[in-house]
């Protein structure tokens, strides 16, 4: 787990902080059950507020990244978890919507770009 704070962000630092785990658990770089540092470890790894960390947790847990688990700290859900796998269907979506744009940028036909989401599915 990484997590960089930068002063130079318009994102708040929590947002920051919440965005970059979010964005590692997306992509498998945490994995489910992995056990979270606590907030205050967390707080003092980055040189940053408790109250900054917990409301970063506190977002992440809100969207069904993580639980909180008393007496063993913040866990990583997994895709299983319906607000997760509704994350990840949203970026499904958007890389499909991507790839097609990508089609009509050179005039592919509906029937090509189908054809070529087939052939990427049978592989």
């Amino acid at each position: 787990m990484k997590v960089v704070i930068s002063n130079r962000s318009e994102l708040p630092i929590y947002a920051q902080i919440t965005e970059q785990l979010r964005e590692q658990i997306l992509n498998g770089q945490i994995a489910e059950g992995t056990v979270l540092p606590s907030i205050r470890q967390l707080a003092k790894e980055l040189g940053v507020s408790v109250i900054t960390t917990t409301r970063a947790y506190k977002e992440l847990e809100e969207s069904g990244f993580i639980v909180s688990v008393q007496g063993k700290g913040s866990i990583v859900l997994g895709s299983k978890n319906d607000l997760v796998r509704e994350q990840y269907l949203k970026r499904m979506e958007e890389h499909l919507e991507q790839a097609i744009l990508t089609g009509r940028q050179i005039q592919l036909s509906d029937k090509e770009i189908q054809a070529a989401f087939t052939a990427l599915l049978k592989s």
